[in-house]
């Protein structure tokens, strides 16, 4: 059984101690990923923005992992406004649509008041 961990090079994986991803065999579990631009680590005030780079910052992950959207099992969408999460259906389709993961959308305070929406993964493969 091997453990591997995966960095954006974040400053909040360094700060709070966590990684971006785990893979455990055939498991990969992505942490709650935001839509920072990890290159130049600013985040666009618009939620619907900020949800297409969620899934660009997972796409890179998932790839670095040897996997693929198709291995996708599970999506968490984590929201500071509930009612905006409609504006996001569209990225959330492009990406999951053909996957139809199981999927839970909670409204929860964020760590920095400029992040409208994180997305948390847990992808399978094999």
């Amino acid at each position: 059984m091997s453990v591997t961990h995966y960095s954006t090079g974040s400053i909040f994986e360094e700060k709070i101690g966590y990684s971006r991803a785990v893979k455990k065999d055939n498991w990969l579990f992505i942490s709650g990923t935001t839509g920072y631009d990890y290159n130049t680590m600013e985040i666009d005030e618009h939620v619907h923005v900020q949800a297409k780079q969620c899934f660009v910052n997972i796409e890179k992950v998932l790839d670095e992992a040897g996997f693929a959207w198709k291995d996708v099992v599970r999506v968490n969408y984590i929201l500071k406004n509930a009612e905006e999460f409609k504006l996001c259906w569209d990225v959330c389709q492009e990406y999951l649509g053909e996957v139809r993961p199981a999927a839970t959308m909670i409204e929860a305070n964020m760590a920095n008041p400029e992040i409208k929406i994180e997305v948390e993964i847990t992808a399978l493969r094999g």
